[in-house]
């Protein structure tokens, strides 16, 4: 059998088909492939260009056709990275060129994966594209780590925000309202300023004793979880030595780790 005659068999019908001159943004999810969805893996059993950020498992990368070209173009906050811009070029053309496309992304496209960008600039060259949903890291990394995104009596909201500032403007977030707003917060790319926006916080209001955690490589074997306060946060990642790929939770959410943090997945 066949991949595609394999996901034929799950689904109980034939899986959607990557054509050529298409290209499909699909989410790699948070990182442990037993965390992809059956749409991603069609896709991948299709593809003959693969155009990969870094933070892709080696194992998912596998999956494509031992024959498709894999590309590389991740980005990195901090690190020589490829520009927005080559990558769409690179896409346009493959397209154009007749090749089935599969544009691989950590977590979900759509969800701080710049995916929003790609889809659009793709409509505009006439491109056909459809977007594979991910799980992604930002509430798969927190179930991982035994902390519950929602919780009945302690949040009646989440916020998901990036600490990074897309490239060229200034930091728009407004710190301070997150801070009274009172609710869980989750910041993806927030490792390099950590210490700003706890600082932040602090000083819009957030108390000193707020839970907080990072959630660092979720749902891999190198998964580590550093518990703190929101005052000592950035102290405790210090002397961790800890890095990204993180991402930073903080809000009364990360308590029920105490409890939970034995039925992560």
């Amino acid at each position: 059998m066949t991949r595609l005659e394999h996901l034929a068999a799950l689904l109980g019908e034939a899986p959607p088909e990557l054509r050529p001159g298409h290209v499909w943004l699909v989410g790699a999810g948070p990182g442990d492939p037993s965390k992809l969805t059956l749409e991603a893996l069609a896709g991948l059993a299709q593809a003959e260009l693969l155009v990969h950020d870094e933070l892709v498992d080696p194992r998912i990368l596998a999956l494509a056709p031992e024959g498709a070209e894999r590309l590389f173009m991740g980005k990195r906050g901090g690190r020589p990275s490829a520009k927005q811009a080559d990558i769409i070029a690179e896409l346009v053309a493959a397209a154009r060129a007749g090749r089935r496309v599969v544009r691989l992304k950590g977590g979900d496209p759509y969800v701080f994966g710049r995916g929003g960008e790609e889809a659009l600039a793709l409509a505009g060259a006439g491109i056909p594209c459809r977007v594979v949903p991910g799980l992604t890291a930002g509430l798969a990394g927190l179930a991982a780590a035994g902390i519950p995104a929602t919780l009945r009596g302690v949040s009646q909201a989440v916020t998901l925000a990036t600490a990074h500032a897309a490239e060229g403007a200034p930091d728009a977030l407004d710190w301070a309202a997150l801070a009274r707003f009172g609710q869980p917060i989750v910041l993806y790319m927030a490792m390099r300023r950590l210490e700003a926006v706890v600082e932040s916080l602090l000083s819009g209001g957030l108390p000193g004793e707020t839970p907080a955690a990072v959630v660092r490589a979720a749902t891999t074997p190198d998964q580590a979880v550093l518990e703190a306060t929101l005052a000592t946060l950035s102290g405790a990642v210090r002397a961790a030595g800890m890095e990204g790929p993180a991402v930073v939770v903080v809000g009364g959410i990360v308590s029920a780790r105490k409890v939970l943090g034995n039925y992560g997945f």
